[in-house]
C-alpha cells in the first residue's frame, strides 16, 4: 500500500515551523490594561535568563510604569521617515534583523506604516521577522481583529479601521489574556494612567464607557478560549485531519460584502472548520465580460477571505450552481455558505434561486444563507 502523503506533509510543516521563530502575543480588551507592561516584564524575566532579547518598537504612552521598565533592555535604534514636513518614527525591520536578537519585543500591532516602509503594516514586519528565525512577543488590543470588526461597532459604536488579519492569531504559538475588570480600567483611565489630562474626559464620553468596556472584556475572553481550544484540538488530532468540525465553503461573489465574510469566519471558527472561499466562473462572468470594478472587488474579498484563514479557489463552471456542487463534493465539504439579497417579491417569483437549487442538489450537506442582520458573535 502506498504511503500516505499526509503524513509527510505534516513532518514537512513541523520542520518548516521549526526553522522559523515563534510568535507570543499579549491580547487585551482595550488601552491601559497592562499589555506593554506584562510583555516587557516578561522581556526582563527572558534577559535575566541569559536570552538576547531586545526592543523592537515600544509606545509608552508617556506612563511612568511603563517607561521605567523599557530601561535595562536594549532598544534597536527607530527608523526616521520625513512625510508632508513631519518626522516620524517605526520600527527599523532591517536594522533589527542585522542585530538578530532571539527576542524582539513589538508593540502596537496593528499599527499602519509611514509611506515609504517596506510593509504597509506592522504585523507584515512581525511576519517577516518570524520567517528569519526571530522570536517575537507583541501586543495589541482586540477590537483589531479583522473578524471581529463589526462585532465591535455593533457593541462599541465605534468603528476601528486599523485591523490584523486573524491568521496571526493563528499563527501565534502562545496567547495571553491581559484582563482588568471595568471599573479598575475606569480608574486608572480618570487618574491619568492611560491617556493625558486633555484626553480624558473624551475618552470616558466615547470609546471608554462601562458598557463597551465589559463587551471588549467579554470578546477578548471569548477570543482567546477559542483560540487556545482549537490549538489543543488540532495539536490531539490524527495526522491530515484538519478542523475536527469538517470543511466549510462559501460561495463569494465580486459583491461579497467584508461583513459577510467576517461572519464566515467566525462560523468556521465556531464550526471548528477548515474553511474554503471559492468563486465560481460562469462564461457570462468571463474577465472579458465583467466591469474592471467588479474584477477589483472580487480580487479584493479574495484578499480579505486569505486573510481570514481561508483558502482561496477561483474556479470554472457553466452555472454557479453546478460549480458550486462538483467543488462541495470535491472537497468533502460539510456546511456551504450562501450570502443573499433581499429581493422584491416579483423577482423571486421568476424562477429557483441559488439556495433553493442547493438544498435540491445537496442534501447531504447543511445549507447557511447569509444577509446583512445580526452579526455572529
Amino acid at each position: 500500500m502506498p504511503p500516505d502523503p499526509t503524513r509527510s506533509d505534516e513532518f514537512l510543516e513541523l520542520v518548516r515551523r521549526a526553522r522559523q521563530g515563534r510568535l507570543k502575543l499579549f491580547l487585551g480588551p482595550a488601552a491601559g490594561v497592562g499589555k506593554t507592561y506584562r510583555m516587557l516584564q516578561e522581556a526582563h524575566q527572558l534577559r535575566q535568563r541569559g536570552v538576547d532579547v531586545v526592543i523592537g518598537v515600544v509606545d509608552t504612552h508617556g506612563r511612568a510604569d511603563t517607561v521605567a521598565l523599557t530601561e535595562g533592555l536594549e532598544q534597536v535604534p527607530l527608523r526616521t521617515i520625513e512625510y508632508r514636513g513631519v518626522t516620524l518614527t517605526e520600527l527599523d525591520i532591517d536594522a533589527v534583523l542585522r542585530r538578530n536578537p532571539q527576542v524582539a519585543v513589538i508593540d502596537e500591532v496593528a499599527h499602519t506604516n509611514a509611506p515609504g516602509s517596506r510593509h504597509k503594516k506592522r504585523y507584515e514586519d512581525i511576519l517577516e521577522l518570524l520567517r528569519a528565525g526571530i522570536h517575537v512577543y507583541c501586543a495589541m488590543n482586540v477590537q483589531h481583529v479583522e473578524s471581529l470588526n463589526d462585532i465591535v461597532a455593533r457593541a462599541t459604536g465605534v468603528k476601528v479601521h486599523e485591523t490584523v488579519p486573524d491568521s496571526l492569531l493563528r499563527r501565534a504559538d502562545q496567547i495571553v489574556n491581559i484582563d482588568l475588570p471595568a471599573d479598575d480600567l475606569l480608574e486608572r483611565l480618570r487618574l491619568g494612567k492611560v491617556y493625558p489630562a486633555e484626553r480624558i474626559e473624551w475618552a470616558l464620553a466615547h470609546f471608554f464607557q462601562r458598557g463597551n468596556v465589559e463587551a471588549l472584556r467579554e470578546l477578548t475572553l471569548r477570543e482567546v478560549a477559542e483560540t487556545i481550544g482549537r490549538s489543543n484540538a488540532g495539536s490531539t488530532r490524527a495526522p491530515g485531519v484538519t478542523g475536527a468540525g469538517g470543511r466549510m465553503m462559501l460561495c463569494l461573489s465580486p459583491s461579497s460584502p467584508r461583513s459577510m465574510l467576517r461572519r464566515a469566519s467566525r462560523m468556521a471558527g465556531r464550526l471548528d472548520a477548515r474553511w474554503y472561499a471559492v468563486y465560481v466562473e460562469t462564461p457570462s462572468e468571463a474577465p472579458a465580460r465583467i466591469e474592471l470594478a467588479s474584477q477589483r472587488r472580487l480580487f479584493d474579498a479574495q484578499q480579505v477571505a486569505r486573510d481570514l484563514g481561508a483558502e482561496v479557489h477561483h474556479i470554472k463552471a457553466a452555472s454557479v450552481v453546478e460549480g458550486i456542487c462538483e467543488f462541495a463534493r470535491a472537497n468533502g465539504v460539510s456546511d456551504v455558505v450562501v450570502g443573499i439579497s433581499r429581493q422584491p417579491w416579483f423577482r423571486r417569483l421568476l424562477g429557483r434561486s441559488i439556495p433553493q437549487r442547493l438544498v435540491e442538489e445537496l442534501r447531504d450537506v447543511d445549507l447557511h444563507l447569509l444577509t446583512d442582520a445580526e452579526p455572529i458573535p
